[in-house]
């Protein structure tokens, strides 16, 4: 039998499962040639509740999300959280700066006591995750590199180097070279150096590196004349979960 398949989304933008969807048509059919897909809202009416693996976009930020999320663990063999905002909070854990009742005043002014909100956090935070395809979307290719790495029982292989690397393969001028400040050197590759090879830097939406090289960053900054606090106040946008933000 296929091994059966489910998409769920929590507070995202569902921008990451849209990406599964811009898979090219042999890939898609590849894939649908494989597996059974049970659950996928952005694609499919029909929903079940017997699935193998898991694919989990968004943060968790309400109580009510919480014991949803627990059900799908306790039924799905292997959780893939998906995107930046389930792999280490993302964008969303920037409400984490305010209180949560600043947030609901600030988003819902006089409707606020209407609605409920907690500290936004990864899912991981609330139950074990297996794999991460991460990104802010992920790329599609890694997307297919990791669900048929699942589908042959093998471990996926992530990239553990900084994106600094990716960078130079790509032939790009160094950001800081620019004038500008970047999370490359700090944060997990994977992403091809995408932002930087469009002519930006890079944002961190991949989290960071297993063991970053702080003495090394630290050395980089003082080079181009920028302190600490400087970068790290940028990591706020998609870190603000990770240790560098506690």
């Amino acid at each position: 039998m296929k091994p059966k398949i489910a998409f769920f989304e929590f507070t995202s933008c569902e921008g990451c499962q849209l990406e599964v969807l811009n898979l090219s048509g042999e890939e898609l059919l590849d894939l649908l040639g494989d597996v059974d897909i049970v659950n996928f809202r952005e694609a499919i009416t029909e929903r079940a509740d017997n699935y193998d693996i898991a694919f989990i976009e968004g943060s968790i930020s309400r109580e009510a999300e919480i014991p949803r999320l627990k059900a799908i663990r306790e039924q799905a063999k292997i959780i893939v959280a998906i995107g930046a905002c389930a792999c280490i909070g993302g964008v969303n854990c920037l409400k984490n700066h305010l209180t949560m009742n600043q947030a609901l005043q600030m988003v819902y002014g006089d409707s606020a006591k209407y609605y409920d909100t907690i500290p936004a956090r990864p899912i991981n935070a609330v139950i074990p995750v297996d794999y991460y395809i991460r990104g802010c979307p992920p790329l599609t290719s890694e997307f297919v590199k990791v669900t048929k790495s699942l589908l042959l029982g093998k471990k996926p292989e992530i990239p553990g180097h900084p994106v600094c690397t990716e960078c130079k393969m790509a032939g790009n001028i160094c950001v800081f070279e620019l004038g500008k400040t970047c999370l490359g050197p700090v944060t997990r590759a994977g992403c091809k150096a995408i932002c930087v090879s469009g002519g930006r830097h890079c944002w961190g939406c991949r989290g960071l590196v297993d063991e970053p090289n702080i003495n090394s960053e630290e050395e980089v900054l003082k080079k181009y004349g920028l302190t600490v606090e400087q970068v790290v106040d940028k990591f706020k946008i998609y870190n603000t979960y990770s240790e560098v933000m506690r």
